[in-house]
């Protein structure tokens, strides 16, 4: 019995969460844990996941959930879809169910939850990976995709073992759309190169994705944020296409009019918490040691650094 403990059970965890344990259940091969508080959690334990996607919904009853590791046991994966500003804490809090062979996948916003956790577990096996998914929580106990994507990319640079490739095989039956990588680190920013911008653009505007690119002016500032990504991933020697701008403004296109990101609606909803410094503040803080400006990504936060420190 393979124990996979999901935490973050929001738009990314609770989707794909909600999949594996609807497949999975009372399955005897794999045992989802949903690691979740506060009302979400009473929901969840009451009646219940509830996943929506368009016209369908389903219920999904992992194995158990619960807010305390030490009840879980220990873990062959965990997965980790919580906020960044979270990482570090819910870590430390999963200790209890860490053993030298646990595997840790963060599907988080950004480019360096490998790094910090690593620096937590250094005798763990850490993979990076990102979702592409249009999916939040709407309420306690329910979950709504409601875009046209929902697929996850997760590895490492460098060949896979057994493991990995059974936690690709896992999602796969589940048909969740998944990749296991042997190139990571490209995919990864190719998704860093898309979600940086989008958040920092869609925070800044107070707009959605399709209202800034019915805007002439409010677009070409979304272009130069791309532009100054795709500088410093190539500073970092990151291999991106040639037309990186071009496919990442088509994924902007693809998606729904009123598709925006989740630190603009931490923005909006006036939360001391946002992702400002890993998806914003990272690009200057790392251009600066790549000995790029970063102009644009400059000026933009420096003003929502003002307006976070007022929550």
């Amino acid at each position: 019995m393979k124990n996979i403990i999901i935490t973050g059970i929001g738009g990314v965890g609770g989707y794909f969460g909600g999949v594996l344990a609807k497949y999975f259940q009372d399955s005897g091969e794999v045992e989802i844990v949903f690691f979740a508080r506060g009302k979400h959690l009473e929901e969840i334990r009451e009646n219940g996941l509830k996943v929506i996607k368009g016209d369908t919904e389903f219920i999904a009853r992992p194995s158990f959930a619960t807010d305390t590791a030490t009840e879980i046991g220990q873990a062959d994966f965990i997965i980790l879809c919580t906020k960044s500003y979270d990482l570090e804490s819910v870590v430390e809090s999963l200790r209890p169910c860490i053993t030298k062979d646990t595997i840790l996948l963060p599907l988080l916003n950004g480019v360096d939850s490998k790094e910090r956790i690593s620096a937590l577990l250094p005798d763990n096996l850490v993979l990076d990976g990102c979702a592409y998914i249009v999916s939040r929580l709407i309420q306690p106990g329910v979950v709504e995709n409601s875009g046209n994507i929902q697929k996850l990319f997760f590895g490492l640079d460098q060949e896979l073992n057994d493991q990995v490739r059974l936690l690709e095989r896992l999602f796969k039956e589940a048909h969740i759309e998944a990749l296991a990588s042997s190139s990571i680190s490209s995919i990864i920013w190719e998704k860093f190169i898309f979600i940086s911008p989008t958040a920092t653009a869609t925070s800044y505007f107070n707009n959605t994705m399709g209202e800034i690119l019915a805007d002439p002016m409010k677009l070409s500032i979304v272009s130069t944020l791309i532009e100054e990504v795709i500088q410093l991933a190539k500073a970092k020697g990151i291999t991106v296409p040639e037309n990186m701008a071009e496919i990442t403004l088509n994924k902007w296109k693809a998606l729904p009019y009123e598709t925006t990101s989740s630190m603009h609606s931490d923005f909006k909803n006036k939360k001391p918490n946002t992702e400002l410094e890993s998806l914003t503040g990272y690009v200057i803080r790392e251009g600066e040691k790549c000995g790029l400006e970063m102009a644009c990504f400059r000026s933009i936060y420096t003003e929502l650094l003002l307006i976070n420190s007022n929550y």
